[in-house]
């Protein structure tokens, strides 16, 4: 539906975008993840319009996007603030680009109810704005950019100015809202979690380029660099001192703790990746890898320690219903499963 071809930005001496490339299938809804100032938002005020590259091209069905005015382009836009009308009702909301458009009153009065069934909001038409909650603002604003069915909908940190509880709850159905609207939607996000939940395709931004590209569980179980596996809270990652290839498919890589056996074709890795969902207690003292507990801290279903071997330190997922204590000698083994190796940034 949309493509992007060698998008570059710059604001005086800080290059922004860095020959981005990528493309926006029909349908589908694609996070753009990263930290603050990776480029992220402006590459979403470029697809709309607020914002010009500097150089590149944008397709939209084939046809080059930037000639065409921003009130024509049919994208719906949804940021932080939601910039709901305070003197507007939730109908008046909902119904502004309608009535913008010049759509008939009854029709616009049809598409205000479906908005509302769609969002959970029946029976809401009336109420002031400034009597909702966050998370009811947030569904009146999604449901004012849905309304003119737009063939682009781009979501700026939609969930940010929500406290955490009400946006855990809330992510799982604005993907439910969005995907049911059959809409093809950007999302723009620093939170890794709410990506995973929102996103058909996760595109890891760093420094202004797209780092790495696809599924959530693909980025989750291959993140491709040392950054991508940081930036997910994956912070496991042991130097690799040797690698040798047993076969197309198979590796065996030595690191300080000692030697593994990985899957992957991957024959020049900087780093081997550790999950912290890796960790299995030894049955016994063969194959088996030996610390102690350094840490440790309750996390409901799990126990996240800090395991201490010989020449560093690593953060590990154990059953809460172990009972570890404080310099406990502990011997370990590692799903090769949750193992991966990762290259490095440069």
């Amino acid at each position: 539906m949309l493509h992007m071809q060698g998008i570059r930005k710059q604001f005086e001496q800080t290059i922004v975008l860095r020959e981005i490339e990528l493309t926006i299938n029909r349908g589908e809804i694609l996070a753009l993840l990263g930290p603050s100032g990776c480029g992220k938002s402006t590459l979403l005020r470029i697809i709309a319009g607020l914002e010009s590259a500097d150089q590149g091209q944008l397709l939209l069905h084939g046809q080059p996007l930037n000639p065409i005015p921003i009130h024509r382009r049919n994208f719906g836009l949804m940021f932080q603030d939601w910039a709901l009308f305070p003197h507007r009702n939730v109908g008046e909301n909902i119904e502004f680009g309608l009535r913008m458009e010049g759509m008939a009153k009854i029709q616009r009065q049809q598409r205000v109810a479906e908005m509302l069934e769609l969002v959970g909001l029946v029976g809401y038409q009336q109420r002031s704005v400034l009597e909702l909650s966050g998370g009811e603002r947030q569904r009146v604003a999604l449901a004012r950019s849905l309304a003119p069915r737009p063939q682009l909908l781009m979501l700026d940190e939609p969930l940010g100015s929500l406290d955490r509880t009400l946006r855990e709850r809330l992510t799982e159905e604005l993907r439910q809202i969005i995907k049911a609207a059959e809409v093809t939607a950007i999302y723009v996000t620093h939170d890794q979690n709410e990506a995973f939940v929102v996103a058909d395709r996760l595109a890891v931004m760093n420094a202004g380029q797209i780092v790495q590209l696809d599924t959530p569980q693909a980025i989750y179980q291959q993140p491709k660099t040392a950054f991508v596996a940081r930036f997910l809270s994956l912070t496991n990652l042991l130097p690799i001192v040797k690698q040798t290839s047993l076969s197309s498919e198979l590796q065996l890589v030595e690191t300080n703790l000692g030697q593994f056996e990985i899957q992957s074709s991957q024959t020049q890795a900087a780093y081997l990746l550790i999950r912290p969902e890796a960790a299995q207690l030894a049955p016994n003292a063969t194959a088996s890898y030996r610390g102690q507990v350094a840490g440790q801290s309750f996390r409901g279903s799990h126990q996240r320690i800090e395991w201490r071997y010989q020449h560093g330190v690593l953060q590990l997922d154990l059953p809460s219903s172990y009972q570890l204590h404080q310099d406990q000698d502990l011997d370990l083994t590692f799903d090769a499963q949750q193992l991966s190796l990762v290259q490095s940034d440069h």
